[in-house]
Order: C-alpha cells, then sequence, then structure tokens
C-alpha cells in the first residue's frame, strides 16, 4: 500500500456514514455521535486518530467517533456540506475551497512542516523543478497539483507545457515507476519515501520545504465546518481535545501508535507502518509549542503567494480559513 498526494476518489461512499452532528440542534442523551472523512486510506498521517479512538480519548469526551475513507465529493465539500463533521485535508484544498465559497475551516495542523516532495527513482535523472521538462509526471487529478508544478517550473526556469500529465488513478507509483508509465509522482516522504526504502528503491526527492519557490505550508490539516463551530462549539472543543490526546500518544509512544494503526487499518503494510511512525511522530509537533498549533503568518504567506502567482481567483480571508482557538483552549 502506497500513498502519494493524491486523493481517493470514489472509496468509498458517504451515503451510509454519519451526517454532521446527530445532536446538531437536537437534544441527546447518548454520546455525540460524530464522523472524520480521512483524506486517503489509513496512514500514519492519521495515527492520533486511531489512537484516540483506541485510548478511548473519543469516550472520555463522551463522543461516538466514525472514522470513513473519502467520497467522491472530496473532504473539503463534504464537510463543508455538513456531510461529515470533521475531516482530513491540506492548506492549499481548504484556500481553493474557500476561493470557491466553501465554508470548510482549518482546526488543528497534523504537521508543522511540508513533508512532501516529488519524487522520481534516482535513474530519471530529476534531481530539481525544471528537469521535470520532458518527464512524465503520474497525476492524481487536482488542480492544486498543475498550479504548483506551474509555479516551481516558472521559478526554476523551466514551463509548465513540456511536462506530460499521465492520470494513473490509485495505482501503485512503484508499479507505474517501473512499467515506465511515469517519471515522478507528488509523494509524503514519511510514507512512500519511507516504502522505497524498505523496497530498496533509491529515489530522488525534491522537497516542497528545501524549494524557495513555495512558502511553507500545513499539510496534512484537520477541519470542520463552519456551522459545527458556530451551533456546537463544545462538541469541535471535546473533539480536538481528544484527537491532540492521540497524537500526544503518537508523539511519545510511536512503536505503541504504529500497532494501533496496524490493528485499526485492515490490509495495512505494518512493516511499512512500524518503520514510518517514528519518522512521523518526531515531526508531528516539530517547532511548534504544542501539537496542531497554527500560525496565522503560514496561511497569510501561502494565500499571498497563490494570489501572487495567479493561482487562485481572490484572496481568502485566513482569518476565517483558520482557528487555532480549539487548540490553544486546551
Amino acid at each position: 500500500m502506497t500513498i502519494t498526494r493524491r486523493r481517493a476518489l470514489g472509496v468509498l461512499g458517504f451515503a451510509a456514514a454519519t451526517p454532521l452532528l446527530a445532536a446538531c440542534g437536537e437534544a441527546s442523551s447518548g454520546p455525540a455521535r460524530v464522523s472524520i472523512m480521512l483524506d486517503w486510506v489509513p496512514n500514519t498521517n492519521h495515527t492520533g486518530i486511531y489512537a484516540a479512538q483506541a485510548q478511548g480519548y473519543f469516550a472520555d469526551e463522551e463522543l461516538e467517533v466514525e472514522i470513513v475513507e473519502p467520497g467522491a465529493s472530496g473532504v473539503e465539500a463534504a464537510v463543508g456540506s455538513g456531510a461529515a463533521s470533521f475531516g482530513v485535508s491540506y492548506q492549499e484544498g481548504v484556500t481553493l475551497a474557500r476561493v470557491e465559497g466553501v465554508p470548510v475551516v482549518s482546526i488543528a495542523a497534523v504537521i508543522q512542516h511540508n513533508t512532501s516532495g516529488f519524487a522520481s527513482p534516482v535513474d530519471r535523472g530529476i534531481r530539481r523543478p525544471r528537469d521535470f521538462a520532458g518527464k512524465k509526471y503520474g497525476a492524481f487529478g487536482s488542480d492544486v497539483e498543475r498550479q504548483v508544478l506551474t509555479s516551481l517550473m516558472d521559478c526554476d526556469g523551466g514551463d509548465v507545457s513540456a511536462i506530460e500529465f499521465v492520470d494513473i488513478g490509485f495505482s501503485d507509483p512503484f508499479v507505474a515507476w517501473e512499467r515506465g508509465d511515469i517519471d515522478f509522482a507528488w509523494i509524503f516522504e514519511g510514507w512512500t519515501g519511507i516504502e522505497a526504502g524498505l523496497r530498496g528503491v533509491d529515489l530522488n526527492i525534491a522537497r516542497m520545504l528545501e524549494l524557495d519557490c513555495v512558502p511553507d505550508y500545513y499539510t496534512p490539516v484537520l477541519v470542520t465546518g463552519e456551522r459545527l463551530i458556530a451551533e456546537r462549539r463544545d462538541v469541535v472543543q471535546r473533539w480536538v481535545r481528544a484527537v491532540s490526546r492521540g497524537y500526544g500518544f503518537a508523539i511519545e509512544n510511536p512503536a505503541e501508535a504504529a500497532d494501533i494503526l496496524i490493528a485499526s487499518a485492515e490490509g495495512i503494510n505494518a512493516d511499512l507502518v512500524r518503520a514510518s511512525q517514528p519518522w512521523l511522530s518526531a515531526r508531528y509537533a516539530q517547532d511548534a509549542e504544542r501539537w496542531g498549533d497554527q500560525s496565522q503568518a503560514v496561511w497569510d504567506a501561502y494565500a499571498a503567494w497563490m494570489v501572487e502567482r495567479g493561482l487562485q481567483a481572490r484572496i481568502i480571508n485566513t482569518a476565517d480559513a483558520m482557528d487555532n482557538s480549539f487548540i490553544r483552549n486546551l
């Protein structure tokens, strides 16, 4: 099982999932029933969520939480519409959703720095963005990827039109690389990069954090909808408190947290989880006062960059796009 930056579309329909909040606007004598929609199949970006479930942290907050994989509408749309109570998204996804008027709000950063990058087998000779020219990119179908690649190529003296976009859907990038279908893909280093090591595949990775062309931003983030914040702020606070405990557990106990994820996610690659978890646990709260912290400056810089590069129609009000108060109130 590998994970690139792509999202799964249509992996799991959301018809049977819990609505926004069973107790939203209604009295309830039992736990509040909420759902969280993942951005992709379970992986170590999600460990804190599964730890909160397994360790009883959600139960401590009188929450009954259903964890679901993404549906065809996408996480931002599902959360913004109230079809899902919470979700796993990315700062760039939230930014573009806000431009379109989707009322989705980031309430915690899963990782403090961007751990994604454009990876390729070393024999492809790709070391920097301008080397993408004449190469085949394994696309996952998001507007964001073309926008980011356009910026990277412009910044490094290349032309995005020289890249061949190949839609690989849910295909394993390692298989696509071996067959020659693609030359490079956008990955999370803490998952697919770790998997490459386990497979004995040497990769070059043009890391987003090391490139001066795009400001650092939060990826992934946890999101909810404006309506839930307005109508059941207490539930959002309790949910954030439980999830924060879950990620705190993963930070302090990576081996045990890995075992929880393995036990919770059927069919997951146990060796990959055990190798990935220590790498990522060390980065969940890196350079932050606490797990989940978000800086307004980071949101402002990314939104301004998107507008300056002509990658979005208008500047968003970042104060509406992110809410750090739930983390600060822990």
